[in-house]
């Protein structure tokens, strides 16, 4: 009996945790697919940052206006 519900019990749990990371899976997947800045915003973030100099900055803007 013990090992019956024992794992009655372990396959809610698997359910509830698969169900858990395919709600996991598809919000990560709707967030990367539906970013609502553009290249530019992330151009002129990462030079306001300082990751990137004023003329790769330039360089990579007219790429972007090509």
């Amino acid at each position: 009996m013990g090992f019956g519900g024992g794992g009655m019990i372990l396959w809610w749990l698997l359910i509830i945790a698969s169900i858990a990371a395919l709600a996991w899976w598809l919000t990560s997947l709707s967030r990367g697919n539906n970013s609502s800045e553009s290249a530019k915003d992330i151009l002129d973030q990462r030079y306001a940052r300082g990751e990137i100099d004023r003329e790769e900055y330039e360089q990579h803007k007219r790429d972007l206006e090509g």
